[in-house]
């Protein structure tokens, strides 16, 4: 079931009175397909930092994020020193898991790794795709897949690189996050 924000539009989520920032990323940024491999970390991060949490916790905590990690400039994150990360876990503007923060610098020294390997990290994670995007259409939240063959396989590959936060079901979501699949709600205006 669609929810009815302020300006009358029928979304997945967001929009509502207190929530228009979850409404807005939720109209122009949630399944909308991502080929930028610097936008493509910074959802697999952020979706890494959601786990366990709330993913409008982590989105009134991005621009945090941002400044935490130097914009996710992939490069700059691979080479965080251990006092930088150790600082982090005061940082009130971001999700102060000592893990989760450790996770950031691990994972850009892989997806680097990804980088010299398959051109761009972009080409190797949307090759899992065969063709477009798949379109689901449930009608409530609680219908919506929470994982497939293909976040089952990134999943894997990910983690056997080295990965962390990077669950089938974390990526699942970061899939949709990125476009990788269109799971709009039935009766949602993006739908």
């Amino acid at each position: 079931m669609t929810v009815t924000g302020t300006d009358g539009k029928q979304r997945c989520f967001g929009g509502q009175a207190g929530k228009e920032f979850y409404g807005d990323y939720h109209d122009r940024e949630w399944g909308v397909p991502v080929h930028d491999d610097r936008l493509l970390f910074e959802n697999l991060i952020l979706e890494g930092a959601q786990a366990g949490l709330s993913w409008e916790t982590v989105l009134r905590k991005r621009d945090g994020y941002r400044r935490a990690f130097h914009g996710f400039d992939v490069r700059r994150c691979a080479t965080m020193e251990e006092d930088e990360l150790e600082a982090l876990r005061e940082d009130s503007g971001i999700i102060r898991n000592r893990l989760k923060i450790y996770a950031v610098r691990r994972n850009a020294q892989v997806f680097l790794d990804m980088q010299a390997e398959f051109g761009s990290f972009d080409t190797w994670l949307w090759g899992h795709l065969d063709g477009a995007p798949p379109v689901n259409r449930p009608t409530q939240l609680s219908e919506m897949a929470s994982s497939s063959p293909i976040s089952d396989t990134i999943s894997k590959s990910l983690k056997k690189r080295g990965m962390s936060f990077v669950g089938s079901t974390i990526i699942y979501a970061y899939m949709q996050a990125v476009g990788m699949t269109d799971d709009h709600l039935a009766g949602c205006w993006k739908a």
